[in-house]
């Protein structure tokens, strides 16, 4: 049996939720998390039964619609219509991983006693989690600012019986699988549907796991860098504490302590140099995986201030008899962040594509694209075109989205974050940089064979050792595609050093 995760109002970290992803927690609602649910949906419905006040989303229409008082009657209609009409998303789906997100992100909000919900609409959510029943979820739609509302309504969509959610593998129609268990959909009660839909779950889950990511590729980045400048008879005095400490950034004091850490013990790293200096792409890497390591830290902040919050509207206190209508749902934080965080891990791949360069050189005693008989074989050459079409299109994706907004909902939405669009884009970049890195791994390591029978550190011979069992040394001309997809699993799968800063 799966360890629980009890949901509450305790602040959820990115360790935690990188936990409860990878060691298959299922979720559970904290007592004062049933409590708080059920205490704000009870002061909802007598203040409801108490007063003829128009209540924005509550007894009203939406957006411009605000103006429309909606009869008590028709109160559930107006949710699950709110739902249906929402659920305009286009293109491709969301991956799984980030609609599993989705899911914990909502619930953990939801379970803060700020939006008015029925403790069965949350413990349905918890269902679908813990069972792996995803919602087809799609990536267009969302402005990031009135919540994410196109993707957050096909989320919610098999609450009440309609859309489609992928169950053990197969594409169903949400009905089928409520079947299955016996469940009938959820009657939607008053401020439910917007509870569910307003929101910034679909640009938070993105963010999580490309944060958790990043720190991944981070890391992966200074590894295979270390290995790249031993490979390339690089110099260890641009890593030199003296020179961080007259310019102590932590991310760049940190990075250079980091490489220190990994060369320790080279043969190659000590050996006289017959240069004085390094190129950027060696020489610089402190300041520039240094600067992307500030800049991931800073998303986390964001990413970690609005997962534990309350981003639906209206937000509801009841024990201070308030319901205020305001714009927790606007994305802007997080577009921000996300811009900032596709940029950074940009530049991990920009860099690391200029030392795959370098290498390819034919410089420094290595042979024309590490291949030997070079012009008979052509080596690592296209490996580097990759790269370089990779690194293109990955600096066309960090246009930031965030400094453009498109009014909506007949003006009364007039600024929007574009957060979502940030949110995708991010992804796409993860993979970009992977694939980059992987590229330099490949090429690091057969950069390295030309160095024998020097040897470099032993955290880096072993990585050298691990990656030899999956991708051989290239001594003629081979198709190279397979070793590269080889590289990119290694490196997503493989322990990598572990380097004290």
């Amino acid at each position: 049996m799966s360890d629980v995760h009890h949901i509450s109002s305790q602040h959820l970290s990115l360790e935690r939720i990188e936990e409860i992803i990878s060691r298959r927690y299922t979720l559970a609602l904290s007592q004062e998390a049933e409590e708080r649910i059920l205490h704000c949906y009870n002061y909802l419905h007598r203040k409801i039964a108490s007063t003829d006040k128009s209540i924005y989303g509550i007894n009203t229409g939406f957006g411009s619609l605000y103006k429309k008082q909606i009869s008590h009657d028709n109160l559930e209609q107006l949710q699950r219509n709110l739902v249906m009409s929402h659920a305009c998303g286009m293109g491709d789906e969301v991956p799984a991983e980030v609609v599993k997100l989705m899911l914990l992100l909502k619930i953990q909000s939801l379970a803060y006693g700020n939006s008015g919900v029925q403790l069965q609409t949350v413990k349905r959510l918890i269902d679908f989690y813990n069972r792996d029943i995803y919602p087809i979820v799609y990536q267009q739609g969302s402005l990031g600012a009135s919540g994410d509302l196109a993707p957050l309504a096909h989320l919610c969509l098999p609450l009440i019986g309609l859309g489609e959610v992928y169950y053990q593998g197969y594409r169903l129609e949400s009905r089928h699988v409520l079947e299955m268990f016996s469940w009938e959909p959820i009657a939607l009660q008053a401020k439910e549907g917007l509870a569910l839909l307003n929101g910034t779950q679909f640009m938070s889950a993105y963010g999580v796991y490309c944060v958790l990511q990043a720190f991944r590729l981070s890391k992966a980045a200074d590894v295979v860098g270390a290995l790249s400048l031993d490979a390339f008879d690089g110099r260890i005095e641009p890593f030199n504490h003296l020179i961080h400490q007259a310019r102590p950034h932590k991310g760049q004091l940190e990075t250079a302590a980091i490489f220190r850490h990994l060369l320790q013990g080279s043969e190659l790293i000590s050996q006289f140099k017959q240069h004085v200096q390094d190129p950027y792409s060696f020489r610089c890497i402190p300041q520039v995986h240094g600067a992307s390591k500030d800049a991931i830290r800073y998303a986390e902040g964001v990413i970690l201030t609005e997962i534990n919050s309350v981003t639906d509207n209206p937000n509801i206190f009841p024990d201070e008899d308030e319901i205020i209508s305001g714009g927790n749902f606007h994305g802007q934080p997080l577009a921000l962040a996300l811009d900032f965080l596709a940029i950074a891990l940009a530049e991990l791949g920009s860099i690391s594509e200029r030392r795959t360069y370098q290498l390819i050189s034919g410089s420094r005693g290595l042979p024309d694209f590490l291949v030997a008989e070079p012009g008979l074989n052509s080596g690592f050459m296209i490996t580097q075109y990759t790269a370089a079409s990779i690194v293109s299109q990955t600096k066309q994706l960090c246009t930031p989205a965030s400094i453009d907004t498109i009014p909506s909902s007949n003006g009364q939405e007039d600024h929007v974050s574009m957060g979502s669009n940030a949110a995708t884009k991010l992804y796409k970049v993860v993979q970009n940089v992977e694939r980059v890195l992987a590229i330099e791994l490949m090429n690091a390591a057969q950069a390295m064979e030309f160095r024998r029978p020097l040897r470099t550190a032993s955290q880096l011979e072993q990585l050298m050792a691990d990656f030899r069992e999956q991708i051989p040394f290239v001594s003629t001309d081979r198709v190279m595609h397979p070793d590269m997809e080889h590289s990119v699993a290694f490196l997503r799968t493989c322990r990598l050093p572990v380097a004290q800063a």
